[in-house]
């Protein structure tokens, strides 16, 4: 993602454009998938001194804005992404971590339906799939 476009979709969100915002978008950008940590250590290499608190606030006003996405993997870890629109899932290896895009089979969203008469208007199906990848099963 190219600065000019970080710089116009802060503005589109409403947000200000910031040196720590700008370049957390471009961490995810380049390194998808992060976790907090990552991505507020890559920051600062670029910044010098940015909070580890002011890096939370920064994704999670970049994730409600709809700029990045942030992945769910365990009840205690979220990885980020770039919020590209398109409609896919994530695996995840249980051995090393390894996370990556899967293909959604439907690209309409959601692309899985609660069971009918749960009142809801369902927008977005999150899936996370979870196995060991290749390289672990290797010997």
């Amino acid at each position: 993602m190219e600065s000019k476009q970080i710089t116009e979709a802060l503005r589109g969100a409403g947000l200000r454009v910031t040196a720590p915002r700008v370049t957390t978008i471009g961490v995810v950008a380049e390194q998808p998938h992060l976790q907090a940590d990552a991505i507020a250590a890559e920051v600062r290499k670029r910044l010098g001194s940015v909070s580890t608190q002011a890096i939370y606030d920064i994704l999670n006003a970049l994730t409600g804005a709809g700029i990045l996405r942030r992945a769910a993997v365990d009840g205690r870890t979220s990885r980020f992404e770039l919020d590209s629109g398109d409609n896919h899932h994530h695996i995840v290896c249980t051995a090393c971590g390894r996370l990556e895009d899967i293909p959604c089979f439907e690209q309409a969203t959601p692309c899985m339906h609660p069971p009918k008469g749960t009142g809801f208007d369902v927008k977005i199906a999150e899936v996370l799939f979870r196995g060991v990848c290749a390289d672990c099963q290797s010997p």
